[in-house]
This record gives C-alpha cells, structure tokens and sequence, in this order.
C-alpha cells in the first residue's frame, strides 16, 4: 500500500491522537502546583492531582480541572516514598494509558540562618526536596512517553543567596543539577527536562510568618516591582510541557521579574 502524500511529494503531517495528553502535578493541591493543573487542563491535558495530605484541597483542584472539560483524578503520594510515587504513576497509566509531562512541583521550605538551624530540620527539608526530586524524576524518567516533558522546581534564590536560606538553596541547587543532568541522560528518548526557578511570588509557602514590610521590601527588588504569581510561573511551565517548548531541554529558567 502507498503512503498518501501532500501535493509537494512529502508525507502528510501525523493525525493529532484522540487521546489527550497527561500530566501528573506534583504538589498540585496548593500553590504553584494547583495553578499549574488548572493551566494544563486549559490546553486539554488529562491529569493527574499529587497530593501530600489535604485530600479536600486536591478534590477542589480536580473540580477545578474537570470545569476545562478534561478528565482528572487526584492521588496522595509522599514523594519521597519511591513505593508511593510508582503507585501515582501506576494509577495515572490505569486511568489515562500513559503519562506524558511530568511537573514535580511538590516541595518544602525553611528558613533560619545556617549556623542555628536544627539538623533534624535540615533532614525533614532534604528527604523532601533532594530525594524526593531523584524518586519523582526517576519514575518519569523510565515512563514518560517520547514527546514529553519533566519539569522540576529549583528556586532563583539559589542564585540571589539570600541570608537564611542557606539549607532551602542547597537543596534546591541540588535540584538543578539532578535536572541538568537527567536531560543528558535522556538522550534519545525525545523527552525534555528543564528546571523552573520561581523568584519571591505570592503563594501561602511564601508568605508564611512574613511580616508586611518584608513582603514590601521583596516585591520591590524586581524591575517590574511585583511579587510574583502563580499564574505567571504556571504559564512557564506549560510552555516547557508543551510542545512548541520542546526545543527548550536541560536548561535553568528563572522566572523572577528581572531579579538580577
């Protein structure tokens, strides 16, 4: 049988699936995270809802998500449970075939200056940020179908160095090289992975026990004189995911106003 092709001689371009894509949000219930399901829902992924703990604030995303006209379900992962996280990718694959972004959004902060933090604290942040990172990108590493996408969160703090984030930063630096280097090992597979790299935006992680003339002070620092918002992070996130941004791979983007 001939293949058809189009007046100048070449193949027709590939008919889109009928499926839709799927995503799986880490950290979707709140935040970042929650803007960032309701923005892929908006361009039509499926999705899927990764929780922590608030089941009642991961429903009202998925409501939220299934108001675009996609299918969405949520799962309560700890992500830093490996058995737990193959679980969130098992019910993703059982309910949508398969999983093509991945945005791994989940995450925990602290700050207090390095010589007075508690190391159990210190523990608690990196069993969070670090290997949760590696066990979430190592599951979407051996699932993400080719085309797709995995998009970590690292912090622009990490290069602004500001006092009293010294464990926050180190482990989000450590992000960004997981990241960096988890691109190169996907050679091959035609899947991208980026980092995102959030300055001071107004989400309840980071207003939490600050005082007003802090705020104030860190919505002045960037040219546009803004705090950040989750919208404004979530669009980047869905350029990544999307595949007029796969030609962005391996990279630190930071989303930040202009922080120099």
């Amino acid at each position: 049988m001939s293949i058809p092709t189009s007046l100048d001689g070449t193949a027709p371009p590939a008919q889109p699936s009928a499926s839709p894509r799927v995503a799986i949000v880490t950290g979707g219930s709140r935040g970042i995270g929650r803007r960032t399901v309701g923005r892929l829902a908006d361009d039509g992924y499926a999705v899927v809802v990764g929780y922590a703990g608030n089941q009642g604030e991961a429903e009202a995303a998925v409501k939220e998500a299934v108001t675009s006209g996609v299918r969405a379900i949520a799962v309560r992962a700890d992500v830093a449970d490996e058995h737990a996280v193959a679980a969130l990718f098992d019910a993703a694959e059982a309910e949508f075939g398969g999983v093509d972004v991945v945005v791994h959004a989940a995450g925990r902060a602290h700050m207090a200056p390095i010589a007075e933090l508690n190391l159990a604290v210190l523990d608690d942040l990196h069993r969070t940020n670090i290997r949760g990172t590696f066990v979430v990108v190592q599951q979407a590493a051996r699932r993400v179908r080719p085309g797709g996408a995995i998009v970590t969160f690292s912090t622009s703090v990490v290069g602004l160095a500001f006092p009293g984030y010294g464990a926050y930063s180190a482990g989000k630096g450590a992000v960004e090289a997981l990241t960096l280097i988890l691109a190169r090992e996907l050679r091959g597979r035609d899947v991208t992975a980026n980092a995102v790299a959030p300055g001071p935006t107004a989400t309840d992680l980071f207003l939490d026990g600050k005082d007003g003339e802090t705020i104030a002070r860190l919505a002045a620092q960037p040219p546009l004189e803004r705090l950040g918002t989750p919208s404004d992070i979530a669009e980047v996130v869905a350029f990544l995911a999307s595949p007029v941004g796969h030609w962005i791979n391996g990279q630190v983007v930071r989303v930040n106003g202009g922080i120099i």
